[in-house]
């Protein structure tokens, strides 16, 4: 089963590689590069310059991007990143910066949109996203690719990933007793690890207290931790690099010579050969990791307070920069120059587990737990919010309760099964999310455009 289950990610993935990229190619020439000269103007949104109490919305700016950060700043950075180098090669970590580059833009006019036609729930709400968009700018007869996204959000932002390496991570850190590593119970005619499933438990109560809090507890949470754990990891990964910074120079001009030859490409062939395999892969990766066009940005920033459609598409624009060329490339390298993507057939927590070790030791382990504790604690959250809007969107607010104690439940479940049927699952629902997202973004494109004339001319003008 999970042989086909890969297959049918690969072949879906294969027509979205082309939407994402080309589709962000579009994005980038349509716009005449004019988002990226405001990138300062960001920066001065997200200190809170501009807040307006007033303005319709629930969660600040800054509270907004750090639960969208909350979620692509997450496992992926950690895992995702070793399945990359693990399946690719070096080669893989280049065309993930190249989807990101590209998926700035995307999220520029999906997130922009995501304000500028934002709905109201059943409840009375404001609410924003790429299914809001649609329903309330493409008109009726769009409506089927609104709910198509939103059925699948409910099972791509399942928290099942972050909540299997996770407990991986805890498991390979803190278990130490061989006997408690190898004691298991069988339920359903399957054996269970019984460490995994009391760390699943336990995650699942943890989680249970700020998901039930709601979008507010969320984003309060969101906008406390994401600083502090990028801020640990950084420091952790530099003095990795520091303690092999003679190998540093070597693997980063590897990573632009393997992205065109493919010498370490392990995955299977695609798009005609290697080559067409490891960009498949990177990109894979990069979406996986920043969302870029999957839509669930525009989820996070259509709730953020602003009347500005095009200052929380600038904001948005942040989250690739700090997910993948930030946290990716830290991570990447950290693999890479320690060799342990060339000594060992581990994947996933456990070889970036195996990287920090091999450079820092008992500290180094710790340091990893500590981050990827972070990192994937706050995904829970912020995924949990993602699903119950599309649920709420789908079967009104009251059912988004219900939704989020199957989201619960899950976390328990994905702590004892394989991770390889787990990331593969997500690949496909994310694949099919980002349809809605670029169709909604193609079609409305020059609205956006429009409202960014008028908003860049305005700052514009008050520089002066």
């Amino acid at each position: 089963m999970n042989d086909v289950i890969a297959l049918l990610a690969t072949a879906i993935w294969t027509p979205i590689l082309f939407l994402i990229i080309l589709g962000g190619l579009f994005f980038l020439f349509y716009s005449r590069f004019i988002q990226y000269r405001y990138i300062g103007h960001a920066i001065d949104v997200l200190r809170g310059k501009f807040n307006n109490p007033d303005d319709p919305g629930q969660i600040k700016p800054y509270q907004a991007l750090s639960t969208n950060l909350a979620s692509t700043v997450g496992m992926g950075n950690i895992a995702g990143v070793a399945v990359a180098i693990a399946i690719g090669g070096p080669g893989a970590l280049f065309w993930m910066w190249i989807t990101a580059i590209i998926g700035m833009a995307t999220n520029f006019f999906t997130s922009s949109l995501a304000v500028m036609y934002r709905g109201r729930d059943d409840a009375g709400d404001v609410q924003g996203g790429p299914m809001y968009v649609i329903r309330e700018a493409m008109g009726r007869r769009w409506l089927p690719l609104a709910y198509l996204f939103a059925a699948c959000c409910l099972v791509g932002c399942l928290p099942i990933f972050q909540a299997n390496q996770l407990t991986q991570i805890l498991f390979d850190v803190t278990i130490l007793s061989p006997a408690w590593k190898d004691a298991s119970i069988t339920l359903a005619g399957y054996p269970i690890q019984t460490a995994k499933l009391i760390i699943g438990s336990v995650l699942m109560v943890t989680a249970g207290i700020v998901i039930l809090g709601g979008i507010k507890r969320i984003g309060l949470w969101a906008g406390n931790m994401v600083p502090m754990m990028v801020v640990v990891y950084f420091v952790t990964v530099v003095a990795v690099l520091l303690t092999n910074i003679t190998k540093v120079p070597t693997y980063f001009m590897l990573i632009f010579t393997d992205a065109f030859s493919a010498d370490h490409f392990n995955g299977n062939a695609a798009l005609g050969g290697v080559l067409g395999g490891l960009i498949v892969t990177g990109v894979r990766r990069a979406s996986f990791s920043n969302e870029a066009g999957i839509g669930t940005a525009p989820m996070a920033l259509g709730a953020s307070k602003s009347r500005e459609p095009i200052r929380e598409g600038l904001v948005s624009m942040v989250s690739p920069v700090i997910d993948t060329l930030i946290v990716c490339t830290l991570t990447a390298l950290a693999i890479l120059v320690t060799d342990v993507w060339n000594t060992t057939d581990a994947d996933g927590v456990t070889l970036t587990l195996h990287a920090f070790d091999s450079s820092l030791g008992a500290p180094g382990r710790w340091a990893l737990l500590l981050s990827a504790f972070f990192f994937a604690v706050t995904s829970l959250f912020a995924y949990s919010y993602y699903g119950s809007k599309a649920m709420s969107f789908i079967g009104g607010v009251k059912s988004a309760r219900y939704y989020e104690y199957f989201y619960l439940a899950s976390i328990v479940v994905a702590a004892v099964v394989p991770m390889s049927t787990i990331i593969n699952i997500i690949d496909i629902s994310f694949a099919l999310m980002a349809i809605p997202t670029m169709i909604s973004g193609f079609v409305l494109a020059p609205h956006v455009m429009q409202e960014a004339r008028k908003y860049f001319a305005k700052i514009d003008s008050s520089r002066r």
